[in-house]
């Protein structure tokens, strides 16, 4: 498929700048695959269509305060950074993003807090990823840690921010932008499928005989870039570090050989099931790096349903949806959300595909 086929008009007004006041207030829209329908129901109505036995498969990748901001030397000009992931904790690298990134050279150091309390040398100008940082800190890692991540503010898109008319995230965001069950840190992007669920709302499911199992996926910000290729079968994404155990592996597996269904809650969830999958069907345990691309057409050997959000126009995440759902049906599905005046986006509202 091509990269123009994922193009359609959104109207800017149906990105959320907010989520609801309750997580499981969000709209949800429920596709049908068998009978090609559409419903609209709104979260919490996820009760209705799971049962004694079903598996939702989590991502419990939690979002770390990525973007810090900070002055380049001798020019004083402001730099943002959003760090992506550690390198070497002994020596304190750092695979980063540089805004605005023309202006960085090797060998700029780069000072970070209202005095100084972080210096970074660039080391490397060459990463697919943007820059390598080296952070000049005399301390131990911990305390190195703490420093940082202490300048340091949810990532939240700047789709978001530039609609607020902010330049910075908000208190609320480190909350919101956030699942409730997120407990391993690493990601850069919040897995937005999972944020629709409350402890109060899993809690109900739980009583029901409904099953939980977690998986890691640390979300890089290859997501938000731009695809530039019109074959996707030539775009390369980037790697994403991914954990799948033996007994989430052992629960999905049992699930499907007693014929209940598994959710796949996310796109990234969804990633690492199809990452780990073997030809006979059963999940395998892995822990390392997955850069699956997921567009149609594909044939998945996991999921029996997937939780989703409305994603924006020619998107990594729109394209694996679309090949779950079927290409013709979710752009049918989009259609009508626009219609309908569905929120899009990272905050914005859940679709359910059956």
């Amino acid at each position: 498929m091509k990269l123009s086929q994922f193009k359609f008009n959104l109207p800017h007004d149906l990105i959320a700048m907010y989520p609801p006041k309750e997580r499981e207030d969000a709209r949800m829209m429920v596709l049908h695959r068998d009978t090609q329908t559409i419903e609209h129901k709104t979260f919490r109505d996820i009760l209705e269509y799971c049962n004694a036995g079903d598996l939702f498969v989590i991502n419990n990748s939690r979002v770390f305060p990525a973007r810090i901001y900070g002055q380049k030397e001798k020019t004083g000009a402001d730099i943002k950074v959003t760090l992506l992931r550690e390198l070497d904790p002994e020596s304190r690298l750092w695979d980063v993003l540089v805004d605005p990134a023309r202006k960085i050279r090797i060998g700029n150091k780069l000072y970070f807090g209202e005095n100084d309390e972080l210096v970074a040398e660039v080391i490397d100008n060459t990463t697919s990823r943007g820059r390598t940082l080296r952070f000049l800190f005399d301390d131990n890692h911990d305390e190195f840690k703490k420093v940082l991540m202490g300048l340091g503010e949810t990532p939240i898109p700047e789709d978001i921010l530039n609609l607020r008319g902010e330049k910075h995230a908000q208190p609320d965001d480190e909350f919101n932008y956030q699942t409730v069950y997120a407990t391993q840190e690493g990601s850069v992007a919040a897995p937005t499928a999972g944020m629709h669920f409350s402890k109060i709302l899993m809690k109900r499911m739980e009583l029901q005989d409904v099953n939980f199992a977690e998986v890691t996926l640390h979300t890089g910000m290859g997501n938000f870039r731009d695809i530039e290729v019109e074959d996707l079968t030539k775009h390369k994404t980037d790697s994403e570090e991914i954990n799948i155990s033996q007994e989430t592996c052992d629960m999905i597996n049992a699930t499907k050989e007693a014929k209940h269904r598994v959710f796949a809650v996310g796109t990234t969830t969804l990633k690492v099931m199809e990452t780990v999958v073997s030809i006979t069907g059963k999940l395998k345990p892995m822990k390392g790096w997955t850069n699956k691309f997921i567009f149609p057409p594909y044939d998945f050997n996991t999921a029996d349903a997937l939780i989703t959000n409305f994603h924006l126009p020619k998107s990594p995440m729109m394209m694996e949806v679309a090949a779950f759902a079927g290409y013709d049906f979710l752009m049918k599905a989009y259609k009508e959300a626009v219609a309908e005046k569905y929120n899009f986006f990272t905050y914005g509202d859940a679709m359910l595909i059956l």
